[in-house]
């Protein structure tokens, strides 16, 4: 329960840490983020004695294909998040995060062929009523929200097909993006454009600090996976947008009525979601452990 709390946590003030390097461009935040996870990521994997796992990974291709697909779908996941955050755009960060279990749940139904309950199908009404609210009223497409519920959406619908653990596929995702985070860093180096090292001592540190706060809560994440019921991780994952939203208002974000509006449609759906997933797990016990990830 710590640990999982701890992960929903850091995810949740995430937006701190990328509003303390918001003078620095959004591709090289991105760049460090990737560059730094693999050194943190490699410790973390030896601890666990993980790396038979990331060689098989390695060596079975079809597997490689669809981690360097999921590797494209979080990177640029990250990229637009990033981005939002400095833009101040953090209310639309949370709401992409709280229709996410939503969109994850449509992609079951299409391409799984899973059936909707009454609570659940209601739930998706009222998140799409939300959105629609907010377009309509804000006179804009929440574009940023659909695009982090839709992309994280593809990412979890691709590891699904994927046979491997969280941090072993999260490193060799990240060292799938290596490539391209070397190529942008040496370039803008080349250039004068980067901050990392030309900054002063605290903005190096904050931009080498991207791995820890991208590794460690998935590490936190994952041991909390092992031991709770799916139910009660379900029920957590709400906590991290709830939290964005908290810093949206600290940071004096415009919270207009479009908002409000949108915001109550989707925390009644939420309820409706929650409730719903705890009524299927008392009426169905889970029969076997979550995988090792």
């Amino acid at each position: 329960m710590f640990a999982g709390l701890a992960a929903y946590l850091i995810w949740g003030f995430l937006p701190v840490y990328f509003k303390i390097v918001s003078d620095i461009d959004p591709l090289e935040v991105l760049s460090h983020r990737v560059i730094w996870s693999i050194p943190f990521g490699a410790l973390i994997l030896q601890f666990r004695h993980q790396w038979p796992e990331v060689v098989r990974a390695l060596s079975h291709r079809e597997t490689l294909g669809w981690l360097l697909v999921s590797a494209l779908l979080i990177g640029m996941n990250w990229f637009v998040y990033i981005w939002a955050i400095q833009d101040e755009r953090i209310f639309e960060t949370s709401l992409g995060y709280y229709i996410n279990p939503l969109t994850i749940m449509l992609v079951g139904v299409v391409f799984l062929g899973e059936r909707l309950r009454r609570l659940q199908l209601l739930a998706m009404v009222l998140a799409a009523t939300g959105v629609l609210v907010l377009t309509t009223s804000g006179g804009q497409v929440p574009w940023v929200s659909l695009f982090l519920a839709i992309s994280f959406t593809g990412y979890a619908y691709v590891r699904k097909k994927v046979v491997v653990g969280g941090m072993p596929g999260l490193f060799i995702e990240t060292v799938l993006l290596l490539p391209l985070a070397i190529a942008w860093f040496i370039w803008i180096q080349s250039t004068g454009q980067a901050a990392f090292a030309s900054g002063g001592t605290e903005q190096t540190f904050w931009l080498a600090m991207a791995g820890p706060v991208t590794v460690v809560p998935l590490l936190l994440f994952a041991l909390a996976a092992r031991r709770l019921p799916l139910t009660t991780i379900g029920f957590m994952q709400f906590l991290a947008p709830t939290l964005q939203f908290g810093t949206g208002i600290y940071y004096g974000e415009t919270l207009t009525t479009a908002h409000l509006i949108c915001f109550s449609f989707i925390w009644v759906a939420v309820i409706f979601f929650s409730y719903d997933a705890f009524q299927s797990s008392r009426k169905k016990p889970l029969r076997e452990k979550p995988s090792r990830t």
